[in-house]
């Protein structure tokens, strides 16, 4: 961000293209993580175990995983996490990312694995 006025932030965040808004879908990782990989950080992906951190207190410290990605107002859905609505449906309720913890990472991708290993070679 370039610019120092909160608005113009919001702006360029709610404008970014995708590519962009994908790499702001990032949360802590846990300590045992933070210590194996070598980072604070990873961008929250499907099938991700995580951790409520932050919220109200009815979803504060549930666990479970991550069902999809919502990259375009930066928010994630997780299994077991639901809300009411009007006519009484039960619906995935949406979380910030920066409100979880990550607690096991889905390593199926081949290329996700590779580059969290790589940033670990790098800080040796």
């Amino acid at each position: 961000m370039t610019s120092s006025k909160a608005r113009i932030q919001r702006k360029m965040r709610i404008n970014a293209p995708v590519h962009v808004k994908r790499k702001m879908l990032s949360a802590h990782l846990s300590d045992n993580l933070s210590k194996q990989y070598g980072r604070r950080s990873a961008r929250v992906c499907v099938g991700d175990t995580v951790l409520v951190s932050r919220g109200a207190e009815g979803i504060r410290g549930v666990e479970g995983k991550v069902v999809s990605v919502i990259t375009n107002d930066g928010s994630v859905t997780i299994e077991g996490i639901t809300i009411n609505q009007e006519d009484g449906t039960a619906v995935a309720r949406p979380i910030h990312a920066s409100n979880l913890l990550i607690t096991k990472l889905n390593l199926e991708d081949s290329w996700r694995k590779d580059a969290l290993l790589k940033t670990k070679e790098v800080k040796k």
